[in-house]
């Protein structure tokens, strides 16, 4: 019976006299679990599912979730490398007293199993005390009524036991492997063993900065949003592995510069702590990427899911110019008045009268832009796709008759000449060449026009020709359905209005002007291409709910991000006090004072530890063009605002990044000192 429970009493032990270092990592892991767990409950909520907007909102979480496990996975074998290293000098012990490895391993398993069991229950009982109030914030977010019913998600329990459950088999099994691998003197060794200086690889140090500005150049040059989609994710990958080139390699650089200055080395602070640092900043370096990239992740999820947030009503008007937005695709006429009517008869039943119209007719297509020439043709403009940043836009046909209607103008045109607006980008030619068509002469270009919402959806730049009069626009309707086929472009029949009833009678109008236009379709399925449409108060509850989900989705995982960074901080403060520890008794056995530990310390520590945050600044900073161009996919076109954001989120995580210094500097201090 005693020889049953010594495992589990060793295990203990172990777990008592490292309770600094396992303290941290059993939260963090209860951390890991409480978020799984409350973004899985909202997944499967049926309250949830039931609001409006709430099937877009738990799709989006459904995401989270296996982003919250991926990143589970990857950030805590990652810290229980530091946990595991403390503890491989006293496994060496056990080895040499004459237990085995396969005795160790047990004294392993059990302890795994304890902090797993600890931190689920823990996980588990938090997540539950808070998806309560998870579900409020939703609720608060999509404008639903609050229930104040408390639930408990099965389902999310088990999914939380069975992923957790894997990830730490995995962690043990990896723990197990270093202990095999090694020899008792190997293990003794292990935790005072610093690594070789390594030398100054000054060609892995320009290859990261190579990769770097290439990554940098990407952020910047391109302007096209679909292409920055998948420039983005390549800039992403680039910038970590120059990051992380740069920090290991750079540094070491650094470090060798500074011991070339004799002014700034042989000093007791400067020389101390750049002599460490010289000594093993394999790791350092490897340890201090790991905290920029996490600093940029924060900065890059918060940043721009609260600015989706707050520019969400904005976004909404954007998308939605009138309430109600009725947009037939006919050539024939007498479908356009059967749909106008349909809608007309649901308003005399409701007894409401259209405000603000707005209507106009339009064709649109899409072009290549290479200089003042549009490219119509399909497999040319996927050519065009595929350089480096093509010039993709939206292109607006519009007759003159329409465009003075509604600006209230009296412009003319001669034959070939057309008026232009863009948005989103400039055309700065006097001229624009249509493939297979012809050259029109700019004679005007148009300050403003009455959106249609086209443009928050596509998020492409848009340019309006407005020509002569409807003869051109049916002779280019001609030429685009002979170059793209059955893919070719429909012409437009724009209608959108305005009531002024309130929200849940205009969704109601809404409702039931769909159904007749339902009816419409069937009965002339022959002679109908389609319509679509679009009511603001039916529609908002979605639209909502995908931008409070980002948000609420950015709360999260930026909470982890910062989690995680701010424990690879402790941690690396940690373990190199208990590395230093040694080392400076004797340095204060051969004179040196507490005050010059301090100092030494103190140097050390800002010489390096504000690097990351500095690096993650300059990456947000070239970052932000690329990252503004992505927003506007999602109908955020006021950069103003995101740069806002970005610099209240750098300044708040700066005074966080600040606090987490001060505190962990203390700790490295305490250890190195001996008062702790």
């Amino acid at each position: 019976m005693n020889k049953m429970l010594l495992y589990p009493r060793l295990a203990v032990n172990g777990i008592k006299k490292n309770r600094r270092t396992y303290l941290p990592y059993i939260l963090t892991c209860s951390g890991m679990i409480m978020m799984y767990y409350i973004t899985s409950f909202l997944t499967v909520s049926s309250f949830v599912k039931e609001m409006k907007g709430g099937d877009i909102m738990q799709q989006l979480l459904f995401m989270g979730c296996g982003v919250m496990v991926v990143f589970s996975a990857i950030f805590l074998f990652y810290t229980n490398s530091f946990i595991i290293r403390r503890r491989k000098t006293e496994f060496g012990l056990y080895n040499i007293l004459g237990m085995d490895k396969r005795n160790i391993s047990r004294i392993l398993l059990w302890e795994t199993l304890m902090i797993f069991v600890i931190s689920f229950v823990v996980g588990i009982s938090c997540g539950i005390l808070f998806s309560k109030l998870a579900e409020l914030a939703l609720t608060k977010m999509l404008g639903g009524a609050a229930s104040y019913t408390f639930d408990i998600e099965l389902k999310s329990i088990i999914h939380a036991l069975v992923y957790y459950a894997v990830i730490f088999l995995l962690i043990l099994i990896n723990s197990l492997r270093q202990i095999h691998l090694a020899n008792p003197i190997e293990l003794m060794k292990s935790e005072n063993s610093g690594e070789k200086p390594p030398k100054a690889n000054y060609v892995l140090a320009v290859m990261g900065g190579i990769i770097l500005g290439a990554a940098y150049f990407m952020a910047v040059y391109i302007k096209e949003p679909l292409s920055a989609i998948f420039a983005f994710f390549a800039a992403v990958l680039m910038v970590i592995a120059a990051t992380y080139l740069l920090f290991i390699s750079g540094s070491v650089a650094v470090c060798r510069v500074l011991q070339k200055n004799k002014k700034y080395y042989y000093k007791t602070n400067h020389f101390i702590s750049v002599s460490q640092m010289a000594y093993r900043m394999k790791r350092n370096g490897a340890g201090l990427a790991s905290i920029c990239i996490l600093s940029t992740m924060v900065l890059v999820t918060l940043s721009s899911t609260i600015c989706l947030y707050i520019g969400e009503e904005d976004m909404l008007r954007d998308r939605y110019p009138r309430n109600f937005i009725i947009d037939t695709y006919s050539v024939e006429e007498e479908m356009t008045s059967l749909t106008h009517k349909a809608a007309q008869d649901v308003l005399e039943k409701f007894g409401e009268t259209p405000v603000n119209v707005l209507h106009y007719s339009y064709l649109n297509v899409t072009g290549g832009f290479s200089g003042d020439r549009v490219i119509l043709d399909s497999n040319r403009i996927a050519e065009l796709e595929s350089s480096f940043d093509p010039d993709i836009r939206q292109i607006f046909f519009i007759s003159l008759a329409d465009y003075n209607r509604l600006t209230g103008k009296n412009e003319t045109l001669a034959e070939g000449e057309v008026i232009i607006y863009t948005a989103k980008d400039q055309y700065n030619y006097n001229s624009i060449t249509l493939d297979e068509y012809g050259t029109f002469a700019i004679k005007e270009r148009a300050e403003d026009f009455a959106d249609c919402g086209t443009d928050a959806m596509i998020g492409i730049p848009s340019v309006y020709l407005f020509v002569n009069d409807e003869a051109v626009i049916k002779e280019l309707y001609e030429l685009q359905l002979g170059i793209y086929g059955q893919y070719h472009s429909m012409m437009h029949d724009y209608y959108g209005f305005d009531l002024s009833c309130d929200e849940d009678k205009q969704a109601e109008i809404g409702n039931e002007i769909f159904e007749n236009i339902l009816k419409l379709r069937e009965e002339h399925s022959g002679n109908w291409s389609g319509v679509s449409l679009d009511c603001a108060a039916r529609d908002k509850a979605d639209f909502y709910a995908m931008y409070g989900g980002l948000f609420f989705l950015g709360i999260l995982l930026g909470s982890v991000f910062i989690a995680a960074a701010v424990l690879i901080m402790y941690y690396k403060q940690i373990s190199e006090g208990f590395e230093d520890k040694a080392k400076f008794e004797i340095l204060q056995k051969v004179g040196m004072t507490k005050d010059e530990i301090r100092r030494s310390i103190n140097s050390q520590v800002l010489t390096v530890f504000f690097a990351p945050l500095a690096a993650a600044g300059v990456h947000m900073a070239f970052a932000f063009g690329i990252i503004s161009r992505l927003l506007t996919l999602f109908g955020l076109t006021d950069a103003g605002l995101f740069a806002v954001v970005t610099l209240c989120c750098f300044m708040l995580f700066g005074i966080l990044y600040t606090a987490v210094y001060l505190i962990t500097s203390g700790s490295y201090y305490k250890i190195v000192s001996g008062r702790e």
